[in-house]
């Protein structure tokens, strides 16, 4: 991983300029992503394709995402981290206008393909450096107000994007997702990360070959040897991520397909506001669920979810209607968005603190008591992608 070290001035300040345009970079990136997914599949059917090849050409996106995370991961390990998120961030952008161009399904498919990718890259190495940038003393608390950008973006992107879609038709859309794509890149070009010394792996393992002590030198047999699979994955983790990855289809089939089931049941005024209900709620149930999950153990907080996400699905299916609209945007939110977090709390609690995969942070994270922060001597870690990342 990355040894990283700040200034001690201003280190207990969350609500910096860096911090907002890191944020910036989150919530607009997201908000590309969300935007596009409820509205892609309807222009794919537009079409003439099948509801089945719509669900592709919306699930593909996720997929490139998650072929990204790998590659990207590597090169944040060894490479200037603003030079690589502007790289990203404009494959991100150009992948957008390259939506304009997309005039069969085919040509949609590589296009959500290659958007996958950017917006995978561009996620790795936005969050890596909001780890640099977010105080040391105060980083669970900062990184849950940097992550309520996603949160923000799941309930505008699909309103805002469906708004766009319904007055000016795709060609609103794609402009509305780069606008956002665009806002995401300059808000990184605009950041100076200059401030923070980052010392990346080849600067420390070039370290550890001068240092010729034993155990640096069990360590860097170690690295030799080490699995292709457990340079990529974090094994013990495979287990959650599996259950993260199940509880996601339900949310996901929702973003997906609402706006052509909400045509079908005569619901899309109802469901015009799902997203808001849905974040809203979120926002309100993340901090009380955390404190259970803290006091009370980790499975209440997962089969509340669990139960709470099934009701949702069940109402939405067999008796649609504006409640029962809103009743699952607050089901949903209490399921996969509660678990998400859940699971990732799991994860990195879990997991010992040189091997904290986190995806989307790429660095070791230290606790509000200043333990497990890494030392010289200590194993670095390397840059790995967990899966139940998104």
């Amino acid at each position: 991983m990355n040894a990283i070290k700040t200034s001690n001035q201003n280190e207990d300040k969350i609500f910096t300029i860096d911090f907002f345009l890191i944020f910036g970079a989150l919530l607009f990136s997201a908000l590309v992503m969300y935007a596009l997914m409820s509205t892609v599949t309807e222009y794919a059917t537009s079409m003439g394709t099948s509801a089945t090849i719509a669900g592709l050409v919306s699930g593909i996106y996720i997929f490139g995402g998650l072929c990204s995370r790998i590659y990207s991961a590597n090169a944040l390990e060894r490479r200037d981290w603003k030079k690589l998120a502007i790289i990203f961030l404009s494959i991100h952008f150009l992948a957008c206008i390259f939506y304009f161009f997309a005039n069969n399904v085919s040509l949609l498919l590589i296009v959500r393909f290659i958007h996958g990718l950017g917006f995978g890259a561009s996620a790795n190495a936005i969050v890596t450096i909001a780890s640099a940038i977010l105080p040391k003393k105060r980083f669970g608390e900062a990184f849950g107000y940097f992550m309520l950008g996603t949160t923000i973006a799941v309930g505008l992107g699909p309103y805002i994007s469906g708004f766009f879609y319904d007055n000016w038709g795709s060609f609103g859309s794609f402009s509305l997702a780069t606008a956002f794509a665009f806002l995401g890149l300059l808000c990184i070009l605009l950041l100076d990360i200059s401030k923070y010394e980052i010392k990346h792996n080849s600067e420390i393992e070039n370290s550890m070959y001068r240092d010729k002590t034993p155990n640096n030198a069990i360590l860097e047999e170690k690295g030799r040897i080490r699995g292709v699979i457990d340079k990529i994955f974090e094994v013990p983790a495979i287990p959650v991520s599996l259950f993260t990855g199940l509880t996601s289809l339900g949310y996901v089939s929702i973003l997906s397909f609402y706006r052509l089931y909400a045509v079908e049941v005569d619901l899309v005024g109802a469901f015009s506001l799902f997203f808001i209900i849905y974040s809203i709620v979120l926002v309100a149930s993340r901090p009380i669920a955390g404190r259970i999950q803290d006091n009370y153990g980790d499975k209440i907080v997962c089969f509340t979810g669990i139960i709470a996400q099934a009701i949702g699905l069940f109402l939405i299916a067999w008796i649609p209607s504006a409640i029962t609209v809103f009743i699952c945007a607050v089901c949903a939110a209490l399921g996969f968005g509660t678990l998400n977090s859940a699971c990732t709390a799991i994860v990195t609690r879990d997991t010992s603190a040189n091997r904290r995969p986190a995806a989307c942070s790429r660095t070791e994270r230290s606790s509000r008591s200043g333990k497990h922060r890494w030392e010289p001597g200590r194993s670095p870690d390397r840059t790995r992608w967990c899966p139940c990342s998104s």
